[in-house]
């Protein structure tokens, strides 16, 4: 773990008020495992705002990359950042995914912008697995294909795709693609991680999610992130230390 000044060497918007961000950060970079997040300072001055985690997205080289979309005064400060403006990033932080356990094909489920720490995730597997991507949204406008392989996508309008939401696409999908010892990985809502928490247990399939909370430290100290285990009704996990992600049975969505 390491704080340092990353300069933005890129500022692209993929969609309206979607952003992608290419950080230089060599000494970061260098050590991030896929699942693994920044918590990054969004702003300084006399009211400075805590940090904010973010998914890293890509790695390429001495490069990072962090997708977001504007969703209140922290990614607000975070837009309005300009080329060569540096970024104070403390990192890598949490638990990433398993991606070299014993399987041979991998589905992705992201709903939304959960898709955000998928292209780094898609790329290691590509390396050794099949890979299958599916990505769901309210409409056209929340999918996210940057990075994706193999892509299916769904819909709550219909408006592209399957109409539904992304794990009744999946649902449907499953027996057509022959699939050899999968394991899942995903991250969006809760109540997509709910649901696809039950069809991993309904078909006995590994599923590792990557779960979203609110932290300040992102490390453990203040423990403020909390989730409950399913196995032990006194226990509970740190999102961000334990986590982000975790084995779907092990924890309560």
């Amino acid at each position: 773990m390491k704080i340092v000044d990353a300069p933005v060497k890129e500022k692209l918007e993929l969609d309206h008020n979607i952003f992608l961000f290419k950080l230089y950060c060599p000494e970061i970079a260098s050590e991030i495992s896929p699942g693994e997040f920044l918590n990054i300072r969004v702003s300084t001055g006399f009211y400075p705002l805590l940090r904010r985690p973010f998914s890293i997205c890509d790695v390429q080289g001495d490069f990072i990359y962090i997708m977001f979309n504007i969703f209140g005064e922290g990614t607000k400060a975070l837009a309005s950042k300009k080329i060569d403006d540096t970024l104070d990033i403390l990192g890598p932080l949490g638990k990433g995914f398993d991606y070299k356990s014993s399987f041979s094909d991998a589905i992705i489920v992201g709903g939304g912008l959960g898709a955000a720490p998928f292209p780094f995730l898609i790329r290691k597997l590509g390396e050794l697995k099949n890979v299958f991507t599916f990505i769901g949204g309210k409409t056209e406008k929340d999918i996210i294909r940057y990075g994706m392989k193999n892509l299916q996508v769904a819909t709550d309008d219909g408006s592209v795709g399957f109409k539904g939401n992304v794990v009744e696409l999946l649902a449907k999908k499953f027996d057509e693609l022959n699939l050899n010892n999968p394991k899942i990985f995903a991250c969006g809502p809760n109540v997509m991680l709910k649901a696809l928490k039950s069809f991993a247990i309904d078909y006995n399939i590994e599923c590792e999610v990557s779960t979203e909370c609110a932290m300040a430290c992102g490390f453990g100290i203040c423990q403020g992130c909390p989730i409950e285990s399913a196995k032990d009704e006194d226990k509970y996990f740190l999102v961000c230390k334990d986590g982000p992600v975790f084995n779907v049975k092990d924890i309560i969505l």
